[in-house]
C-alpha cells in the first residue's frame, strides 16, 4: 500500500455541523495522526486542522466527506513523498 502524509485544513461556519464533522473524523480515526482545534469567537468560526497518513484515495475520500457537510469548507495540502507500507 503507498501512503502519503497530508494537511487538511477545515473551517466550520455553521456549529451545528460540528457532531457531523466529528463523526466522519472518527470513522477515519485510525488514519489520523493529531488533529488541532481553534476556536475564532470574534469570528464565530472554528479552525481544525488534521494531519493524516493514508492512501491518497482515502485522503480524498475524507475530504470528500468533510466538505459535503453543510457550513464547512476544506482544502488538502500533501506531501510529495510516497511511503510503502
Amino acid at each position: 500500500m503507498e501512503n502519503r502524509i497530508a494537511v487538511m485544513g477545515i473551517i466550520v461556519e455553521d456549529v451545528d455541523s460540528v457532531e457531523a464533522l466529528n463523526s466522519v473524523l472518527h470513522d477515519y480515526g485510525a488514519y489520523i495522526i493529531g488533529r488541532m482545534g481553534i476556536p475564532y469567537r470574534d469570528r464565530g468560526l472554528n479552525i481544525v486542522s488534521i494531519a493524516i497518513d493514508a492512501p491518497q484515495d482515502v485522503i480524498a475520500a475524507l475530504a470528500g466527506k468533510i466538505g459535503n457537510i453543510e457550513g464547512i469548507s476544506v482544502k488538502t495540502a500533501y506531501s510529495n513523498k510516497i511511503y510503502k507500507d
